[in-house]
This record gives structure tokens, sequence and C-alpha cells, in this order.
């Protein structure tokens, strides 16, 4: 009897690039995809209001913004780590909290491998320091509490409950909350994301 090959576990991009999702490459990874793949992922499994989803893409930029925001000097390595904190998603999709709790270890250990190998490709530490990753969860917890309770249905006190008060105003990033159509999110992340790498070239080319 013939061995059965072992199910698939990779997907394919529309670069044409074949990322595995159990050992995966940084070879495999491309800027594109991931922006492309990120613009259609919804937030809040789609339950926002307005006519267009909150992307993950859009939350990403929001996060960033937000981390800029309360850390003006953050150098650009660390602000593109801040952009892509969530990149693993352009493969796996974004699950709810309350549904990660119920998958336990298991799935956070197919995330963890992703976003190293995303990291890694973009010449970044495949894991944060433990200042920018308190940095990042400080941003990504503001940003979420607004749009919980901008975007998502969240009372204040409820959205405090589980996000924390947020330490930073919205003041000039209100636009960055409003749900955007995919392709336009897209090009705003890939515009983003080659903005924050031009700094990265030419911090470098100052050593």
């Amino acid at each position: 009897m013939p061995k059965a090959e072992p199910p698939r576990a990779w997907q394919r991009m529309l670069s044409g690039r074949r990322l595995d999702l159990l050992d995966p490459s940084p070879l495999d990874v491309e800027i594109e995809d991931i922006a492309h793949g990120l613009a259609r992922v919804a937030r809040w499994n789609g339950q926002t209001i307005g006519p267009h989803i909150f992307s993950v893409a859009q939350h990403s930029l929001f996060v960033e913004r937000v981390a800029e925001a309360m850390h003006p000097k953050m150098p650009a390595d660390w602000r593109l780590c801040v952009l892509l904190h969530d990149a693993a998603e352009y493969v796996i999709g974004d699950l709810i909290s309350p549904f990660k709790v119920v998958l336990g270890h298991s799935y956070k250990g197919v995330e963890n491998r992703i976003l190293a190998a995303i990291l890694l490709r973009f010449s970044l530490p495949p894991s944060l320091p433990p200042l920018l990753a308190k940095h990042t969860k400080e941003a990504d917890r503001t940003a979420t509490f607004y749009e919980a309770t901008r975007l998502a249905g969240f009372a204040h006190p409820e959205a405090t409950k589980f996000f924390g008060h947020p330490n930073l105003a919205l003041a000039n990033l209100e636009a960055l909350i409003e749900p955007q159509p995919v392709e336009a999110t897209e090009q705003r992340f890939l515009a983003r994301f080659l903005a924050i790498e031009a700094e990265r070239a030419r911090a470098q080319s100052r050593v």
C-alpha cells in the first residue's frame, strides 16, 4: 500500500511563493503578499460599522502611528517591527482573542514561527527586544480601545476593562480609524513600509 502523503501545510501566494506554515522560510516572504493579505483580513470578525471592513493592514498602520506619537524618538527599525507586529495574519487570519484562548498554545506557536520568518526577511530581530515589545503592546492596546469604542460597539467601561484606558488622545489620528476600501489600504500599507525602509537605509548610510 503506498504511503499517504502528509496533508498540505503551505499556502501559495499571488507572488508565486509557497509559504510553509510548519517551517516558514524568510525567502518565501514578500511584502506585496503581506500587504495584499492584511488589507483583506477583517478585524473584529467583521463586526464593525461602515460599508468597509476595518482591516488588519489598517490596524497595523494605526498602531505604528500610535507608537510613533507615544515615542517620537523610536528608530525606524523599531517602527517597522511595530508595523509588522500582526503580519503573520496575512497567512493565518485574525482570530478574535476568545477563540485564541480556546485554541491555546498550538496557534501561538504557528503565529510566532511565521512572524519570526517575516522579521528575518526584512533584517529585523526574530523576537522583539523587551522594551520594543512593551511599546508595541502599549500602542496595540491603545489602538484596540479606540477601535472597540468607535467601530465595534463596545461601551467605554467595557473597553477599559479589557484593553485598559488609553494613554493617548486620538488628536490628529482620527482619519486612521475610518474604515477604507481594501485597495486603498493595501497601497497605504505598502507606501508606509517603503517610507520606513527608506529611513532605515538613510540611517544605515550614516553609520
